[in-house]
């Protein structure tokens, strides 16, 4: 079992919903159950879907779960971008958001790059 507290990538995961909550206030009051929740739930499985991951004692079973919050980082993306499109933020306000999910997204990619071409402990180091 892998302790996701130490893991950087689950960390900046943590740093990122709190910046998400921190949006909550600009976006429209009659949005709560509409994108304001979609976007919080995406945001809260990115770190805890690589928890749940470290919990796994296969390697095939944590890759699924980095996959699984690799979606939702797209997911998150993705409710964003509608956020922006529909004017309820504007992209200036989403910036350092946007720029703390796209260092998560590419994370997620490469520690999962590495687990499918074979564990090496050296690059493995980068996330713990």
């Amino acid at each position: 079992m892998r302790d996701f507290r130490k893991l950087n990538i689950w960390q900046q995961g943590i740093q990122l919903v709190k910046q998400v909550y921190g949006l909550k206030n600009l976006l429209p009051a009659e949005e709560k159950f509409g994108p304001i929740s979609q976007i919080c739930r995406a945001a809260i499985s990115i770190p805890s879907n690589i928890a749940e991951g470290c919990s796994r004692n296969s390697t095939t079973d944590y890759k699924r779960f980095l996959e699984m919050a690799q979606g939702s980082a797209f997911e998150l993306e993705t409710h964003l971008a509608i956020c922006i499109e529909l004017n309820y933020i504007s992209s200036e306000k989403l910036e350092p958001v946007l720029s703390l999910l796209y260092k998560e997204q590419q994370m997620l990619n490469s520690l999962i790059t590495i687990i499918k071409n074979g564990t090496n402990s050296e690059r493995l180091k980068a996330y713990s």
